[in-house]
């Protein structure tokens, strides 16, 4: 899977701006709803296959895509790679490898009021992941997306931000994602997000991209453990964590 994913950065030569983005949350929360929505709902020409690891409860997909709606920045095509984690705290290592080099996250809340501490779980396990790699998540690109709205069950998106803790300046979505309701407006948000970061791509050298600057502070993170900070903070993600399966193209018929 280290293969497929795309690292981010931004080719001058190609005039291409590439963003990897990960839709973090607890296990059937929507997550991968939200990418096979996307994927099925682009133009074949500019999306690439979608490729899934399974395990023996949740699919974890990726793929990559040129969207048309959100056009060019700068003058730059814009490129996403999108990908989902596992939700089960057993795939901890694989949701570790998912999280390298990501650009920005998209938190799939929930909605239902029994998964209040699944939701928790998910930020804290998030949080610690991203200080893992050395990554501040109080500074990562972030947008909330309160899934699962339609159902009798779900709490309303004012009472899932309170108990959450998700500051006002963390964009949020309310959808519905197997029926794409937010889908597409939950992408472009975590893109703008994103975007908005990045310095001067005339300047910014290529490779990963140093331009792309944290910017805005998150309060719905717990503050750092000092077991997560400890002298073997790196051993964790030092080695490829062993995959279910080799990812398989997605039938989606």
């Amino acid at each position: 899977m280290a293969a497929g994913l795309v690292m981010a950065y931004i080719d001058h030569a190609r005039r291409e701006a590439r963003l990897k983005i990960v839709y973090y949350g607890p296990g059937l929360g929507g997550k991968t709803t939200n990418l096979e929505w996307l994927h099925r709902t682009s133009r074949p020409e500019r999306r690439g296959k979608l490729l899934a690891l399974n395990d023996a409860s949740e699919r974890t997909v990726f793929f990559d895509l040129l969207p048309v709606e959100l056009g060019t920045y700068r003058g730059y095509t814009i490129r996403l790679h999108l990908c989902t984690v596992p939700g089960q705290i057993a795939q901890n290592r694989v949701r570790q490898l998912v999280l390298r080099h990501v650009d920005g996250i998209v938190m799939v809340v929930d909605s239902q009021q029994g998964r209040i501490n699944e939701n928790l779980g998910s930020i804290e396990n998030l949080a610690e992941n991203l200080r893992a790699q050395g990554d501040d998540p109080g500074k990562m690109p972030m947008v909330v997306q309160y899934n699962k709205q339609d159902l009798d069950s779900a709490l309303e998106v004012f009472r899932l931000r309170e108990l959450l803790g998700v500051p006002d300046e963390v964009e949020q979505v309310a959808a519905v994602a197997v029926r794409g309701e937010g889908v597409i407006e939950t992408l472009k948000a975590i893109t703008r997000a994103c975007l908005s970061l990045i310095d001067d791509p005339q300047h910014a050298p290529a490779g990963r991209n140093p331009s792309i600057i944290p910017g805005r502070h998150s309060s719905m993170f717990p503050e750092a453990r000092p077991a997560a900070l400890g002298s073997d903070e790196h051993s964790a993600h030092s080695e490829l964590p062993p995959m279910p399966r080799p990812p398989r193209e997605v039938d989606e018929q």
